[in-house]
């Protein structure tokens, strides 16, 4: 697993966990892209956080499953203040330098596998 990916999911797991509205948009690249049940599409770092905050979500990785130099699906077992009990989803995520760019979450692993290896083959065709 490249170092770097691995370092800025880390911190991007930490930063949302914390619910800090300053670490949360350091985290992401602005804009990001996001994908989850509300929607997908670019946002601005602040909005990202915004969500963060607003959602109160926790996101406890479980299993990593590296898909290039810049592609990282994470399993995760997500809970929110209204919903304590774990539900497990997979996010892809995509990283340029310490910057996550991409956070798309899925609500199964294998579902969020499919998507990062179509995302891997768009980026090695370009």
């Amino acid at each position: 697993m490249d170092n770097a990916l691995e370092e800025a999911i880390n911190e991007w797991h930490e930063a949302v966990n914390s619910g800090d509205l300053q670490w949360s948009a350091t985290s992401v690249s602005d804009p990001v892209v996001v994908l989850g049940p509300k929607g997908a599409g670019p946002i601005s770092a602040s909005q990202f956080a915004e969500w963060v905050q607003r959602s109160g979500i926790q996101l406890i990785p479980r299993s990593w499953h590296p898909i290039s130099d810049r592609l990282m699906v994470v399993e995760q077992d997500a809970a929110w203040p209204q919903n304590q009990a774990p539900t497990r989803v997979a996010t892809v995520f995509r990283v340029t330098g310490a910057k996550v760019t991409a956070a798309l979450r899925l609500p199964d692993l294998r579902s969020a596998l499919e998507l990062a290896y179509v995302c891997r083959e768009m980026a090695a065709t370009e």
